[in-house]
């Protein structure tokens, strides 16, 4: 399960886990309720790198705000903390608003058009969400914007080949969502036939992925975040 709220569903996961399921998380932890996490990319990483990304883009300065999912998702807030340490290293650059779309469409729409009438001086949008970054880039494709507010975040190549090719968005990053789950699933599999533990250092083969080993808070790691941009975007079918 991937999880939109971190406790929610702990009470009836830990019922689960009493009657011997095995319980996997991915994409969003519930670290409270769980045997294993596969975590798609470094949590530190994803945040960071997505603030290095847009600093390269609007020279290190300027207003930028954040459209996130929901306010309670876990793997959101996580990497939003991380944003904002890597921020302190880009002074001229300042974090004015966080927003949340909820992963809706309509509603990412809304809130990002509501940060262009309020911060008629922004520079930059992070959107560390499929749903926010594509609604963002929909606001800003127009000659009014394009160009001149930057955006990037997690995205889906397919989505967002449009913007890449006319410049709206200049990279943006991501996993490969296929690799995600099919780790979760062999993740599953060996802990519930008890050929690994969730104790560090356990490891195991992925099928064609390879060997993977257990970290610390029972997490198993897919890798480091990808960047998508103009020179690689069409390689790419998801």
């Amino acid at each position: 399960m991937s999880g939109t709220d971190p406790s929610a569903l702990c009470p009836t996961l830990n019922k689960a886990m009493k009657q011997g399921i095995t319980v996997v998380t991915y994409d969003s932890d519930a670290p409270a309720c769980r045997d294993l996490f596969i975590n798609q990319a470094s949590t530190a990483q994803i945040g960071t790198s997505e603030v290095d990304l847009l600093a390269s883009e609007i020279h290190k300065s300027g207003q930028i705000a954040i459209v996130s999912a929901a306010a309670s998702a876990t793997n959101q807030n996580a990497w939003i903390g991380f944003m904002k340490q890597e921020l302190k290293k880009f002074p001229k650059m300042k974090l004015v608003s966080t927003v949340y779309g909820n992963d809706d469409p309509t509603t990412a729409t809304q809130v990002t058009q509501g940060l262009l009438q309020h911060f008629p001086n922004l520079k930059g949008i992070i959107s560390p969400t499929t749903v926010g970054i594509l609604a963002a880039a929909q606001v800003l494709d127009t000659p009014a914007h394009r160009g001149k507010i930057a955006v990037t975040g997690l995205g889906t190549p397919d989505s967002l080949k449009k913007y890449v090719a006319d410049g709206t968005v200049k990279a943006f990053e991501l996993w490969n969502p296929a690799n995600l789950g099919y780790l979760a699933a062999y993740a599953a599999v060996n802990f519930a036939s008890k050929k690994i533990t969730n104790s560090p250092g356990q490891s195991f083969t992925a099928g064609k992925l390879g060997k993977f080993t257990v970290g610390s808070d029972h997490t198993i790691l897919l890798g480091p975040p990808f960047v998508f941009n103009k020179s690689n975007i069409s390689q790419f079918n998801f």
